[in-house]
């Protein structure tokens, strides 16, 4: 949860491009996580429900008209993601990884682990998935997505 994410972050001494001591920095970072609760969180677990986890426990696939709307809402809440959060800059809050980076990246898992690589037609996107997981360790970022990341071979 977010909550708990800030408060590990304030309690332990973390380094400070995390949760950004500078206001403005931090007031990115604060003005993400609010948005992406309806947003990104929202259209990317629909999506990764209708096409991964629904038809894993029904034994049938989604009408593809539901899989499409969740498609389309999961695409405008990229094309919002990119446009007001990334826009020119290597990450969320600027020129360092963050919480808000971090949260993102790990919400926007979900519908490539059902299958939809959201990354391929997006090369801003793409390569900021690439500087997030190199600021986490590649290793790292990988061993927490095994388990999500065969979901859709079951």
């Amino acid at each position: 949860s977010i909550a708990i994410l800030l408060y590990l972050v304030q309690k332990f001494k973390t380094p400070d491009h995390w949760y950004p001591s500078d206001l403005q920095k931090r007031a990115q970072v604060d003005e993400y996580l609010s948005w992406q609760h309806a947003n990104i969180r929202a259209k990317g677990s629909k999506f990764f429900l209708s096409k991964a986890l629904l038809p894993l426990l029904t034994g049938q696939p989604l009408p593809a008209e539901k899989l499409e709307f969740a498609t389309e809402e999961l695409n405008v809440a990229l094309k919002q993601f990119e446009e007001k959060f990334l826009q020119d800059k290597p990450f969320i809050a600027g020129s360092e990884v963050s919480l808000a980076d971090l949260v993102a990246l790990v919400e926007l898992m979900q519908p490539v682990c059902a299958g939809y690589d959201l990354f391929k037609e997006r090369p801003k996107l793409a390569e900021w998935r690439r500087r997030v997981e190199e600021a986490v360790g590649k290793e790292l970022f990988q061993e927490a997505h095994q388990e999500i990341m065969n979901i859709k071979d079951l």
